[in-house]
């Protein structure tokens, strides 16, 4: 079945407005105008990013929909894709950002506005914690992409993770992929557009 609607989840400090959420946003409008998109702004709470997205894909067609998600927005796509059955994208995924993320307890800039800042609370650690997906029920739904460069997360666990998923190993790249246009196509005829 064609795909008809698809999510687009942004990482931590990360918004609509990241290079990756505009390409693949200009891509579906000018080749794709029937799909519906959506890439909301995400809360800092993973509670309510989760009921955030949740509520907005509640009447969306398990079978004809995607999500595309960028690191700690692999983490909730993932979550979304094992819910709702549907194909996904990850892109540099967060695996255990519950983990990762503890550090940055405390006063956070939004990274595509300095002058936005948010509170990460202790208590989102656990949130996240409560969001883990558990063992892919169908690895072959996942496209993974994992830059060898990430400096931020470490590429050996993004892909034992994604075991059993396609996983475009890049050799070089970085965290935010700043290569991604060159896997667009890719990405697109992944999630069925």
């Amino acid at each position: 079945m064609p795909t008809t609607h698809l999510l687009y989840l942004h990482g931590f400090r990360s918004s609509p407005r990241s290079t990756k959420a505009q390409q693949v946003a200009a891509r579906v409008r000018a080749r794709h105008p029937e799909v519906h998109w959506w890439c909301p702004q995400l809360p800092a709470s993973p509670h309510e990013a989760a009921e955030l997205i949740a509520q907005g894909i509640a009447d969306w067609p398990h079978e004809q929909m995607a999500v595309i998600g960028s690191s700690l927005g692999g983490y909730y796509a993932t979550w979304v894709a094992e819910r709702q059955g549907c194909r996904a994208v990850v892109l540099n995924p967060a695996v255990d950002p519950a983990r990762d993320l503890a550090v940055q307890v405390g006063q956070q800039t939004a990274w595509h506005e300095p002058s936005e800042q948010f509170l990460f609370r202790h208590e989102y650690v656990s949130e996240l914690r409560a969001l883990h997906a558990g063992p892919l029920a169908d690895p072959t739904h996942y496209l993974a992409v994992i830059a060898k460069g990430d400096e931020v997360l470490d590429w050996r666990e993004m892909a034992q993770r994604y075991a059993g998923a396609r996983i475009r190993l890049l050799e070089g790249s970085n965290h935010a992929l700043s290569d991604f246009s060159e896997h667009l196509d890719e990405v697109l005829a992944f999630v069925g557009l």
